[in-house]
């Protein structure tokens, strides 16, 4: 287990005909590792259909240590891979 901390963030989330979102930012500037797992804390939200809302809360982000990191880096190459698509042309390119 890597290490852990607790950071303010602020959560947005818009459920309307242009958009449906949430996007979380973390205060301090803080950067997110491959590995690293961020856990928002409160209730889990929901707002009515048409609005944008802003929430203040407390994430604890845990740090991976360098085996998982490693792993982690490891499987997104092969995950990456899936989205390649190759094809076959019977004759020449021209």
């Amino acid at each position: 287990m890597g290490r852990r901390f607790e950071t303010p963030c602020t959560i947005t989330v818009e459920q309307s005909p242009e958009a449906f979102h949430a996007h979380v930012e973390l205060a301090e500037e803080v950067e997110i590792f491959p590995g690293d797992r961020v856990r928002v804390h409160g209730a889990p939200i929901q707002i009515p259909f048409g609005t944008r809302q802003v929430f203040e809360r407390r994430a604890t982000i845990t740090r991976a240590g360098p085996l998982r990191r490693r792993l982690v880096r490891l499987a997104a190459y092969f995950d990456l891979s899936e989205l390649y698509e190759v094809s076959f042309n019977a004759g020449r390119i021209k």
